[in-house]
């Protein structure tokens, strides 16, 4: 049995385009028998990290109660065959609830360690699908070098392990409705060349 790990990020809860397809994701890739794992953070909210946190994690207790969400997240993590990322665009970046799990997963001894030869991620054999929302054009042009979306993905992803990653990009939706259409069909079309589950 396949676990994929679904995570959501948008707060358009209705009409992000991130939303809509990655649940075309989810269906492509998913067989009858796979465990979906979702973990919505709009909807169920990962704090951000803070002194309480940080001391917990200091206190070298495992099992301090302020880490319990923490352990949480790192196990559906762990536990996970397949990971769905979706990430709109705010700000030339990522939503600050995906960068809240992140650093609640991103941890020293428990996704990553760090050895003579450097960092070594921990969290292998697993792939990653992104589906990256954006309103205007980043993949090329002159704004390509603002893109801090796919790249911090991918660069924390391998820091942990992951790096077999593939981008589903849904770009150029803030240009009017047949740009947006043209984007989500484009994607759509990439969809159906992921491997299955």
């Amino acid at each position: 049995m396949t676990t994929i790990l679904h995570i959501k990020s948008s707060s358009n809860l209705d009409k992000a385009v991130t939303r809509q397809i990655g649940k075309v994701v989810e269906e492509h890739i998913a067989s009858e028998d796979s465990k979906i794992i979702e973990r919505d953070l709009v909807k169920q909210v990962v704090p951000h990290i803070g002194p309480e946190f940080l001391g917990a994690l200091a206190s070298g207790d495992p099992q301090n109660e302020k880490l319990a969400l923490s352990n949480q997240l790192v196990d559906e993590l762990m536990q996970s065959d397949i990971l769905i990322i979706e990430a709109p665009m705010y700000n030339f970046t990522i939503p600050s609830v995906l960068k809240s799990w992140i650093d609640h997963i991103a941890l020293a001894g428990k996704t990553f360690k760090y050895t003579e030869e450097g960092a070594q991620g921990l969290v292998t054999g697993k792939r990653a699908v992104l589906v990256l929302g954006r309103g205007g054009i980043y993949s090329e042009g002159p704004t390509k070098v603002m893109d801090f979306q796919e790249t911090y993905l991918k660069a924390v992803l391998g820091f942990i392990g992951i790096t077999d990653i593939e981008t589903i990009c849904i770009e150029g939706v803030a240009f009017g409705p047949e740009q947006a259409q043209a984007a989500l069909d484009m994607a759509e079309s990439q969809v159906k060349l992921l491997g299955r589950a």
